[in-house]
């Protein structure tokens, strides 16, 4: 555990464990089979990554999406972890690189998906390679029972049959069925087996009835601007519709669904996950593919099918442990639409599906608290008294004024039928039903007979599932017979009032804003000034906003400051690998910043000027030289001076000079390497590039079999972006 300690400081930046990682992680360097559920933003893919650095040999990781991989792999790689990824995106040449990389043990984790890993190829392939584990991602994908079960999933059996080394099953949802069916279809021998704490005390649940839907999805993001977020709508139609509100309303909103072009529908993917559009609108098709950290939001425009799905969609809200809103708008239709749905659907599994449906809707209107709901939903208790994190606990749901007289006479008509009575039946004499079948039996002569004839059906057949809910009536048998409780009782006598809401909220009621923490003691503007330097790095190397840093790591930046790259270091998440490479970008950024503020003499807090030399404090002249040396490299690029006469002419190192030359063709965006590389050279990269499909140093190093130099092709590969960016911004 002490190597592992040093790998996660190192590569992650981290000083310690979340819980249960450490146990997870000693199941993998133990070689004992495990299964892993922990709730998304929980830390489980480093469950895996940590310990197979720790190990020889290679892991293979299972992961259902090109994207999600592709994401995995790019973070990997920018903390320097060595890792690689196999899929049908990739060209030829790529392939055949990374097969030389892992034959040559570079690589310690190898992302494929189940439909490849399966094959006889790839299969006798990993058999001449040294496996130390298998890790399945996404693993509730295995199980008939779970809520995204995928057919190639259930081939993954043959894993231990043919390998015989351990394999690790990782998922964020799971109820203990589904748990029992992965170990099951996996042929786990004697697992492990770690499951986190479902609550996820960052967020905040709320819930609401629809009125204009459209309006009320608008007043949750105004509560978010600029911020990050997902809005998820029952059909294709509704995305669209949705989509064009809110960008018609001033939001940088994108539709998502499986109608649209590919093309479009990646090109709007990528410009969410990258920070260049605030808001994603989508069906459930936008779902495992998003590791995007800073989602600041989530809303629900329609009723999911499943607690399930609920849990892992409005789980990609504040996946990096700060606070973030869920936000459910239902209606009484969503019952009905996903019912229509699922008919086709058949035996035990159309009864699953049904009593998970059930449940969502059970979820949305009783009055208790969402997080209590959620954990208990998966099997664990919930120990505290409320959340203080959802409208339930927070006092924000719009409750009947009369809930005490419309509760009393719900009960009392229970009382009155003898407990032979489901909620159905129990609505038809409330409402004052004609019905022969409430005449037959002679319950229109009962006292309570019509004593909510004044209210809509379903709202009284609503009122029954809360008090349901809240404990007051109970449903036994086969039948859901109510039958009321101790605590109804009570109700009955006066001495408890039951919480109903209201049949239809007035249009316009504005929420009661949920607590709001993430930005106390945070320079909202030096943030997002931070945000902008890390989408340019992003964009210069084609990689989504987040890989760089999460919205955590520059929050922890605004509040500690970092003048130098020592200090970067104790940021939380920058290992060494990110230190090395943006580090000096971002010191430059914060002290630019805090000079600016300053006005050049005391800062904003009247204390000592910031200068721009990384160190606190006046600088020395050591200092100052050195400032005014690093301008003056700046100042002979722009003449067009190469690195090594810039390093002659300042006694700065030839190394030194050319990774500022770097950082001046970024800086001024220029796109005409030809002062520093010559044109055959320029062209030969370019061709490079297009060949290997990929603009990788090695990669076109490779390729060009190390005939142009490497400082040459890095300048023209910057020249190459730049041009890039400036052709898509034009």
């Amino acid at each position: 555990m002490d190597v592992l300690k040093d790998v996660l400081r190192q590569y992650w930046g981290y000083s310690g464990f979340r819980p249960l990682q450490e146990e997870a992680m000693a199941s993998v360097l133990n070689g004992r089979d495990s299964l892993v559920v922990m709730p998304t933003g929980g830390g489980k893919s480093l469950c895996y990554q940590a310990p197979a650095l720790a190990l020889d040999g290679l892991a293979v990781v299972v992961s259902p999406l090109i994207s999600l991989m592709k994401d995995q792999v790019d973070f990997l790689q920018t903390c320097g972890v060595q890792a690689a990824c196999i899929n049908s995106s990739l060209s030829e040449g790529e392939k055949r690189e990374i097969d030389r990389e892992i034959q040559a043990g570079k690589v310690k984790l190898l992302y494929v998906a189940p439909e490849r890993l399966t094959t006889d190829r790839f299969m006798q392939y990993l058999k001449k390679l040294e496996i130390s584990f298998f890790a399945i991602d996404e693993a509730h994908c295995i199980s008939h029972w779970g809520h995204d079960f995928r057919p190639h999933y259930r081939q993954l059996s043959l894993l231990k049959e043919e390998f015989g080394v351990p394999v690790h099953a990782y998922t964020a949802t799971a109820t203990e069925p589904v748990r029992e069916d992965i170990c099951k279809q996996l042929a786990l021998d004697d697992p492990s087996m770690w499951i986190g704490d479902f609550d996820r005390p960052n967020l905040s649940y709320s819930v609401e009835r629809q009125t204009d839907r459209f309006k009320q999805v608008l007043e949750v993001v105004e509560r978010h601007s600029r911020e990050a977020g997902i809005v998820y709508c029952p059909s294709r139609k509704k995305v669209e519709e949705m989509a064009e509100h809110l960008f018609n309303a001033g939001h940088a909103a994108l539709p998502y669904h499986a109608g649209m072009d590919d093309l479009a529908r990646k090109r709007n993917q990528e410009a969410f996950a990258r920070d260049e559009a605030d808001i994603i609108v989508a069906t459930v098709a936008f779902g495992m593919g998003i590791d995007k950290s800073n989602v600041r939001f989530v809303i629900h425009a329609g009723m999911p099918k499943s607690l399930e799905h609920y849990q892992q969609e409005s789980g990609r809200a504040g996946r990096d442990g700060l606070e973030a809103e869920c936000h459910l708008i239902y209606s009484k239709g969503d019952h009905a639409f996903w019912r229509r749905l699922l008919a086709d659907l058949e035996g035990e599994v159309y009864t699953a599906a049904i009593g998970k449906l059930d449940d969502m809707y059970a979820y949305c209107t009783h009055i208790t608290c969402r997080h209590k709901k959620l954990v208990e939903y998966f099997g664990q208790r919930f120990m505290k008294e409320g959340c203080s994190a959802c409208d339930a606990c927070l006092g924000t749901v719009d409750c009947h004024e009369d809930s005490l007289s419309i509760s009393q006479r719900i009960l009392e008509v229970v009382r009155s039928l003898g407990d032979v009575a489901g909620p159905v039946y129990t609505t038809l004499v409330l409402s004052g039903s004609a019905e022969e079948r409430v005449t037959a039996k002679g319950h229109d002569a009962l006292p309570g007979f019509g004593a909510l004839s004044d209210f809509n059906r379903n709202d009284v057949r609503d009122w029954i599932e809360q008090l349901v809910g809240q404990g007051y009536l109970s449903k036994n048998g086969e039948y859901n017979i109510l039958a009321l409780t101790d605590k109804g009782m009570r109700v009955m006598a006066g001495d408890d009032v039951p919480s109903l809401l209201k049949p239809a909220p007035p249009k316009g009621r504005k929420q009661k804003k949920l607590p709001e923490k993430i930005w106390e003691a945070v320079d909202r503007e030096l943030f997002e000034v931070l945000r902008a330097k890390r989408l340019e790095l992003a964009r210069e190397r084609s990689v989504r906003a987040y890989i760089i840093f999460g919205d955590a790591t520059l929050r922890d930046m605004c509040a500690k400051l970092p003048r130098t790259l020592e200090a970067m270091l104790e940021v939380q998440g920058i290992g060494e690998k990110k230190a090395h490479d943006f580090g000096e970008t971002f010191v430059r950024a914060i002290d630019a910043y805090l000079e600016s503020k300053s006005g050049g003499g005391e800062d904003s807090s009247g204390g000592a000027r910031y200068e721009s030399e990384y160190k606190a404090g006046p600088r020395t002249s050591k200092q100052e030289q050195r400032a005014e040396t690093f301008s003056q490299v700046f100042e002979f690029y722009a003449e067009g001076m190469s690195p090594k006469d810039a390093a002659a002419r300042t006694g700065v190192s030839p190394s030194k000079a050319t990774k500022l030359l770097e950082d001046y063709l970024v800086e001024h965006g220029v796109v005409d390497a030809s002062p520093w590389v010559p044109d055959p050279d320029y062209r030969a990269v370019v061709e490079a590039a297009k060949a290997v499909g990929t603009t990788r140093l090695k990669s076109i190093f490779d390729y060009l079999e190390a005939r142009v130099d490497q400082n040459d092709i890095k300048i023209a590969l910057v020249c190459i972006r730049n041009e890039d960016l400036r052709r898509v911004g034009g």
